[in-house]
């Protein structure tokens, strides 16, 4: 389904209740799987990423010998690595036709070195997987750093459960190191000791307890910059409860100072207790210039934003983009140019805007890729140019199901694109 969207008639003053971190949910789901004994399951964010880990875990459980992951990512290297360190199971790991598209080989390759027994069942270094798990022995590999840093986490959650623990040699630049450190820290809670240096991770073996400080859950940073994004572009005013300014687990929550050069403040409200609350300030800035190595899934939110605002920006660090649920830095070329963006790429790491733009003759229509981030990066685009359309709008079940609720509550207007526009009162 495809929708049309239309601005708020007044300005933004909005309460919105996010989603649980699907990062967090999704690490919590293979630690518990790998914790001996009868422990509290963990919180489950309501997402399809954190359905597909589930769903998996239970049919491979009861006997299935083909598990589809569908589109997500996380469940393909978590579960790859959770399969092999499983004594006993068999199975073949499979995905949609954009998973099959999407490389794993150095996960397999760092997984065969530990002793796993991981086929290709198709294409050499893509899914689908034939995986017959055993007690894995351990020891060292070199992976190189500049890759998915999901492959580095799914290595360290099986780790303990290596004869001989795991020592994780990192080649090259560390990426995504947020997400390294909310496993590790994750792993710790649940009493395992993890040694990390610049280019190393040292794994020791040893038995997951149950989480010292219970269950972790938080609001979802990566969800929360579509409303920084809100607020940016319509200077309102967005509340947003349960959300963890100080101390999250979550790399993403460095939104918060990112936005900040973009006219956005994240305050703790005054109003709602355990509240953040974006705010609009007029100190924006000229240019917007960012590495973001350590923050890849914020990039198209501030892409989209920086552009609607007006503001050139450099953003480097995308490397990963590219393997995403789509080509990530194409897609957002395609679609701000359908806004009048004339975007550049500097290999597969860099996208600026210099303010260079175009006439636009029609209302944009934004396609989504398969790809939950450019809907819900796009969407607010609306309080730019009102009527967009957005295609298959669906997609957002991946980690966000009530964006599009959300987005109503907060005044929007959405209706199905099928329908005609609304005809021009005459003044």
């Amino acid at each position: 389904m495809d929708y049309r969207i239309f601005p708020p008639e007044e300005m933004i003053e909005a309460t919105v209740s996010l989603p649980l971190s699907k990062s967090i949910a999704n690490r919590a789901i293979i630690l518990h799987a790998l914790t001996p004994g009868n422990t509290p399951a963990p919180t489950q964010a309501d997402c399809a990423d954190s359905d597909a880990i589930v769903k998996a875990l239970k049919d491979s459980a009861a006997g299935a010998t083909t598990v589809n992951i569908g589109a997500a990512g996380t469940a393909m290297r978590f579960l790859t690595a959770y399969y092999a360190a499983t004594p006993g199971c068999e199975v073949t790991l499979d995905g949609s036709e954009r998973m099959r598209r999407r490389p794993i080989g150095p996960l397999v390759d760092a997984l065969r070195e530990c002793g796993a027994s991981i086929s290709y069942a198709g294409e050499e270094g893509f899914p689908p997987l034939k995986i017959t798990g055993c007690h894995l022995n351990g020891g060292e590999v070199t992976l190189p750093a500049n890759i998915s840093s999901q492959f580095i986490s799914a290595l360290m959650m099986v780790a303990p459960t290596m004869t001989e623990g795991l020592r994780i040699n990192l080649d090259g630049e560390v990426i995504s190191l947020p997400y390294i450190k909310m496993t590790m820290a994750m792993m710790e809670n649940r009493g395992i000791e993890v040694d990390r240096y610049p280019q190393m991770i040292d794994i020791a073996p040893g038995t997951y307890e149950a989480p010292a400080d219970g269950p972790e859950s938080e609001r979802d940073w990566s969800a929360a910059s579509y409303w920084a994004e809100i607020s940016a572009i319509s200077a309102g005013f967005v509340t947003l409860p349960g959300l963890k300014a100080e101390g999250s687990l979550q790399g993403d929550s460095a939104a918060i100072d990112i936005f900040e050069r973009m006219g956005v403040i994240c305050l703790e409200s005054e109003d709602v207790a355990d509240a953040a609350e974006f705010t609009p300030s007029p100190e924006v800035y000229s240019r917007i210039d960012l590495d973001m190595t350590e923050t890849p899934d914020l990039a198209q939110t501030v892409a989209v934003t920086a552009a609607m605002l007006g503001l050139p920006f450099c953003l480097r660090g995308l490397s990963t983009l590219r393997i995403k649920e789509t080509d990530r830095i194409d897609a957002l070329c395609r679609e701000l140019l359908k806004f009048g963006f004339i975007l550049e790429t500097e290999g597969d790491h860099t996208l600026r805007w210099d303010g260079r733009r175009m006439p636009i003759t029609q209302l944009p229509e934004v396609d989504t890729y398969d790809d939950h981030r450019m809907a819900m990066a796009f969407a607010p685009t609306a309080l730019f140019v009102p009527g967009i359309i957005v295609r298959n709008i669906e997609v957002v079940s991946k980690s966000y199901p009530g964006y599009w609720d959300d987005l109503r509550s907060a005044g929007f207007r959405l209706v199905d694109a099928s329908e005609p526009l609304p005809e021009r009162e005459e003044e």
